[in-house]
């Protein structure tokens, strides 16, 4: 069913509880996962860096990035599954893309990601990643709310079954 599972992890406690709904998903179909973090290096604005200052910020974002995958991959193994990690950089501002397109070429069964469930404001500024994923994905996506907001919605929603 689902053999080939990618995580998106951003260090979050959405993506961490993504993350743990992902490592049920897997130990139940022994399906395999890859976790990706994106390194969006457009969040720095270069016209109000200088260029001097924004490759050690681009580090810092990387080193960030690094942690963050192997701290998921500790909470893979203490659940006694193993994964691959891949750190992606991006200077498109669409992280989504790069989710959709990792998932692409490891020809993933289902992507699992965290949704932050941000308000309307803050949603028609700045968009969600989680939405387009849903949108151009070619797998079934498993979003994972925020915990803030679970009273709003169930703890998890199956978005999008079909290609």
């Amino acid at each position: 069913m689902y053999e080939k599972i990618l995580v998106a992890v951003d260090g979050s406690a959405t993506s961490l509880r993504g993350l743990d709904e992902a490592i049920k998903v897997a130990k139940s179909t022994r399906g395999r996962l890859l976790l990706v973090h994106v390194v969006d290096e457009l969040v720095i604005a270069t016209d109000y860096v200088p260029t001097v200052y924004s490759a050690p910020i681009f580090e810092a974002l990387r080193d960030s990035g690094a942690k963050i995958l192997a701290q998921a991959a500790t909470v893979v193994r203490r659940a006694d599954l193993s994964c691959e990690q891949k750190l992606v950089e991006t200077l498109s501002g669409r992280v989504a893309d790069e989710i959709v397109k990792q998932a692409g070429e490891w020809r993933a069964d289902l992507i699992v990601m965290g949704t932050h469930g941000r308000g309307a404001m803050a949603h028609l500024l700045m968009g969600s990643v989680a939405e387009r994923v849903v949108r151009l994905a070619g797998c079934p996506v498993l979003v994972v709310r925020h915990p803030e907001h679970e009273f709003l919605v169930p703890d998890t929603l199956m978005v999008r079954t079909t290609a």
